[in-house]
């Protein structure tokens, strides 16, 4: 049996709400919560907006990153990417401030004969799916794009699969948030949710008790230090990621969408910056820029856009994807009551911002659980006879 709240809370009641992690997710899901009435803290280890919601591309790619296997963290993307048009408008409209959505669409490229057979049978899988991807020739891609390498083999066209500026969406949300009226604690890192007789009773900031009748663990790829005994730890673990940006001219950019190629991808921002992102190593929370890592990026980058090389690089960085075992999302109730995981977002953290801020919400204000993060619960991980 699974775990749940109970008895619901509605607005009116106004439950005092912890929040653990301002990165994205944990601002949002503060944001619609207090603009519904609850009484919010949202606490954080370092700044508002740090962590992987820095770090990150913002790159809404539900279509082009689907894989066998993951049909339901499918469904769960491509709902989160519907929701993303009213989901900028409201938080534009809150906070002032623009995150650039941009409708662009997403282009994967072949540059080999085996990058396209590759991509002809993700083509495939994708049309099984009834996805909106289409084929596009060398000389197609290259009429989009004419700075692209000459000898592109063909690509998928992404016409669903946009961006969105993510250190500006982080910037709005902590905007949005405190016009809500809701406390932000930065610098203010819970060491352990603290609870009585199987329910939360707050968190616990150095030896201070701050009370909460619900907390919401949304700290990404620091859920795990975070003691939430006597329930067990969430398998979520760190995954190291290296970017850099090189800058455009904002006024004749070299590349106008998202771009994945072999072993990287490209995204161009409105300011003339160039995101490209990002290793994928298993190593802990280790913040070394390496010369292989970084070497790596630009060599694929390169052979996709070799116009790249005249680009001044003006950024070079290290993000922290919190990945959970099966590289999927935890949303839902913990084993203690009043726990609430949204944490594990691994490569979406972007894009399922809207969806798991309405599964949270909807749980918390109302009890319901949102069909499409059904599927996503902590009790996934435990011991089947453990789960019934």
């Amino acid at each position: 049996m699974s775990e749940s709240l109970s008895p619901p809370f509605v607005a009116t009641s106004r439950p005092r709400i912890a929040i653990v992690g301002a990165g994205v997710i944990g601002l949002a899901i503060g944001w619609k919560l207090a603009e519904a009435g609850c009484r919010v803290d949202i606490f954080d280890a370092g700044k508002a907006g740090a962590g992987a919601s820095h770090a990150a591309a913002g790159m809404l790619a539900a279509c082009a990153e689907a894989e066998p296997g993951e049909e339901a963290l499918l469904g769960l993307n491509r709902e989160s990417q519907r929701l993303w048009p009213g989901f900028a408008a409201a938080l534009e409209a809150a906070s002032g401030l623009e995150v650039e959505y941009r409708e662009s669409g997403t282009l994967v490229v072949a540059l080999t004969a085996d990058d396209a057979a590759r991509l002809r049978h993700q083509h495939a899988f994708q049309q099984q799916l009834g996805l909106p991807v289409e084929w596009l020739t060398g000389a197609e891609v290259r009429r989009r794009e004419p700075h692209l390498a000459t000898k592109i083999s063909g690509a998928l066209w992404c016409p669903q699969d946009h961006q969105a500026d993510n250190r500006k969406v982080a910037a709005a949300l902590k905007a949005a948030a405190l016009t809500t009226g809701l406390s932000l604690h930065e610098d203010a890192s819970v060491a352990k949710v603290a609870s009585t007789a199987g329910r939360v009773r707050g968190v616990m900031v150095g030896d201070d008790l701050h009370p909460a009748d619900i907390v919401v663990l949304a700290a990404g790829a620091w859920s795990r230090g975070v003691d939430i005994a006597p329930a067990p730890p969430l398998p979520v673990r760190p995954i190291k990621g290296q970017m850099l940006a090189l800058q455009m001219d904002p006024a004749a950019p070299i590349l106008s969408h998202v771009l994945w190629g072999p072993g990287t991808y490209l995204v161009p921002r409105k300011d003339g910056r160039l995101i490209i992102g990002a290793t994928v190593e298993e190593k802990g929370f280790d913040t070394s820029l390496t010369a292989g890592g970084q070497l790596a990026l630009l060599t694929h980058a390169w052979r996709a856009l070799p116009t790249i090389e005249e680009l001044p690089v003006i950024e070079q960085w290290v993000g922290f994807r919190p990945g959970s075992r099966d590289d999927a999302p935890i949303l839902g109730p913990g084993a203690l009551e009043g726990l609430v995981f949204a944490t594990g977002h691994h490569r979406n953290g972007i894009l399922l911002l809207p969806v798991t801020v309405r599964a949270i919400t909807d749980l918390i204000l109302a009890g319901r659980t949102d069909p499409f993060a059904a599927p996503f619960g902590a009790d996934r991980f435990r011991p089947r006879a453990a789960a019934e």
